[in-house]
């Protein structure tokens, strides 16, 4: 039946009825809690940034950022529930690259990770180190290389899992030095680091926060960083394209996120908040003590980020055809 004029404008008024009553709501934006899932255990790096982003913006939106711990399947399982979460800014997630841009080459998702997620900005970065024994016989990662040319599969190299970070990064380095080591996947991170102080594996790549005591106690040794950049807790420690590989770069970047549809003002908000969070003199000496560096920028720069870092990862474990075990 077709809608008489009275029908339309009554159609009308109900449509600017609802937008008002949106604009009102995104205005009123926070009136409650928010939960902020962290797609880990507690303990963690990604936890421990959650945490003190939590802490510090709690004031400045005048409502408490609950921390809500999902771990499971690489982080997937977390950013499942933020997928399916209502997208009204009262549930949020902090995820590493690992999770929303490598992650979703390995595993199949209940959701699309390219459209499921609003990005609100980068949070911060913690490159890794090329660890290997005290006293391995390569004090640089050009003899590393050159060692396992020589004995192409025989060197071993320890990850957190198929798909982690540690293992991707890895594998990125032996398709830009075009060396073939054995890869040996444990648990966790710590237990690959483990691995190396007790000879278990050759190398590991360890985040900067976990693997700096080691460096300082002398229960590992790193060859290269795998940053854009030396880190300031090592400057004598040279970056993997300064080794001699240009362009290469691989490190756990931490990103923050709403589900897809969450209102545009409610983003600009919680994006203006985090980025002066992180700007922060506070958050960069806590952030210093960790060795992580924060970053900041728009959802407009975070969702250019996400894609290229999406499709970098992507096509590398189209090439080099690595898949589940």
């Amino acid at each position: 039946m077709p809608l008489t004029r009275r029908d339309t404008l009554g159609l009308s008024i109900a449509l600017v009825g609802a937008a008002r009553a949106a604009v009102a709501q995104d205005a009123a934006y926070p009136n409650r809690s928010i939960a902020l899932i962290v797609p880990f255990g507690p303990g963690g790096g990604t936890d421990i940034l959650a945490r003190i982003l939590a802490q510090q913006m709690t004031p400045r939106l005048g409502q408490s950022l609950v921390i809500d711990n999902r771990a499971g399947a690489s982080g997937t399982l977390g950013m499942g529930v933020l997928a399916r979460a209502r997208p009204d800014g009262y549930t949020l997630a902090i995820a590493p690259n690992g999770t929303f841009a490598m992650a979703p080459a390995l595993y199949s998702l209940p959701y699309d990770s390219d459209t499921a997620f609003a990005p609100i900005g980068l949070l911060a970065t913690n490159a890794m180190f090329v660890c290997v024994h005290p006293a391995a016989e390569w004090r640089t990662l050009a003899a590393l290389v050159t060692a396992a040319k020589a004995q192409p599969g025989r060197l071993t190299y320890a990850s957190a899992g198929v798909g982690a970070t540690n293992h991707l990064g890895v594998e990125l380095l032996m398709e830009m030095s075009g060396t073939d080591m054995l890869h040996v996947s444990y648990r966790s991170a710590a237990q690959a680091a483990q691995a190396v102080m007790t000879r278990e594996a050759v190398l590991s790549l360890v985040d900067a926060s976990v693997a700096l005591p080691f460096l300082r106690s002398g229960d590992l040794r790193a060859l290269a960083i795998t940053g854009s950049e030396r880190s300031s807790k090592a400057m004598e420690v040279p970056t993997v394209a300064e080794s001699g590989w240009p362009g290469y770069r691989a490190s756990v970047d931490l990103g923050f996120f709403a589900p897809a549809g969450t209102p545009q003002p409610i983003l600009d908000r919680l994006a203006v908040e985090a980025g002066a969070v992180m700007k922060s003199d506070e958050m960069k000496a806590r952030l210093d003590s960790l060795a992580m560096d924060a970053l900041g920028g728009s959802p407009t720069e975070f969702t250019a980020y996400q894609v290229e870092e999406s499709r970098k990862w992507r096509d590398l474990v189209r090439r080099r055809g690595i898949k589940l075990e």
